[in-house]
């Protein structure tokens, strides 16, 4: 139950990164589906690789270089779906951000919400 409810109000952080910045735009909620689904399964398989392989320039850039790894993922994402446009990596870089922070605040009250059972 958690992980559909984390999955939708991903796919609505989506919708609200489109609203607030305009170099990001998804055409539907269903679309904003799909992209938080690709986007997470993105996180999960290719992110862990990327940052392993780039550990050496992660750790000279004391860590910033993950924002570039985010950013490959949401541009990436973007790339092969339909209805989810990112126009560019400087877009793709903002959108990232955003879409984190986001996902920040949905896992913080989702661990509130679900610690009370």
């Amino acid at each position: 139950m958690k992980l559909i409810i984390k999955w939708l109000l991903g796919a609505t952080a989506l919708l609200a990164v489109a609203h607030l910045y305009s170099g990001v735009q998804v055409e539907s909620f269903g679309a904003a589906l799909i992209a938080a689904f690709v986007i997470g399964l993105f996180n999960t398989l290719v992110r862990p690789v990327l940052v392993f392989l780039t550990l050496p320039v992660t750790i000279l850039t004391l860590g910033l270089f993950l924002f570039v790894i985010n950013a490959l993922m949401f541009w990436s994402a973007a790339g092969i779906l339909q209805g989810f446009h990112v126009q560019g990596f400087g877009a793709a870089l903002v959108g990232s951000l955003l879409y984190s922070a986001l996902g920040v605040v949905i896992d913080s009250a989702l661990q509130r919400l679900f610690s009370h059972r």
